[in-house]
């Protein structure tokens, strides 16, 4: 590995680990992990607040993720200049499918892009589910994603805090078991 890839991949882990604010303590440690695909997964007692994640959606109206209470979201954020997002966006859809049954949504983030190009991506690959417009990525920054670091994928738990945050693009036989998980909890008593 390269000196410029060990420091870019240093750069992705602290980012990420930022990202999940309830995870970064050495005594949380044990709750909090990346696996070796680089999957950071936070346990449910350690999951920091509900992000606010609302705007614009690509199709026309406002969104609002905390509309989404109860269901497990997952939160992909895509450009259509990205060749992972494009290589991503059938395994998105058919996790979609294949979990929307069991209380999961999907929202799409489209950052640093042009309305018509981010709509036309989303037809030509078949894309069912909403997404927000974002050309100046002010969600993405929000959540400690910077745009050149996507596509990255965010699973929020039902109580809307940040579960997962996966850092590459995703395959559905990866994807869909950590969203099956994290369906399959039972709520706690209320967020940290």
């Amino acid at each position: 590995m390269t000196r410029a890839r060990r420091w870019t991949a240093g750069l992705l882990a602290t980012v990420a680990a930022v990202a999940l604010a309830g995870c970064t303590s050495p005594s949380e440690e044990k709750a909090c992990g990346t696996s070796p695909e680089g999957v950071i997964e936070c346990a449910p007692d350690q999951r920091s607040a509900p992000p606010k994640v609302a705007g614009e959606l690509l199709t026309g109206g406002n969104y609002d993720v905390s509309q989404a209470r109860g269901q497990v979201v997952v939160l992909n954020f895509w450009g259509s200049w990205c060749a992972p997002c494009r290589a991503e966006a059938d395994d998105l859809e058919a996790t979609y499918q294949a979990t929307k049954a069991s209380g999961v949504t999907f929202l799409g983030i489209n950052v640093q892009d042009n309305k018509d190009k981010a709509l036309a991506f989303e037809q030509s690959f078949g894309v069912t589910y909403q997404s927000l417009f974002d050309p100046a990525s002010r969600m993405a920054l929000a959540l400690d994603i910077p745009p050149n670091t996507i596509p990255a994928t965010v699973v929020l738990d039902r109580e809307g805090r940040i579960a997962v945050v996966i850092r590459a693009a995703v395959k559905q036989e990866g994807l869909k078991p950590i969203v099956e998980r994290i369906a399959a909890e039972q709520p706690t008593s209320g967020p940290n």
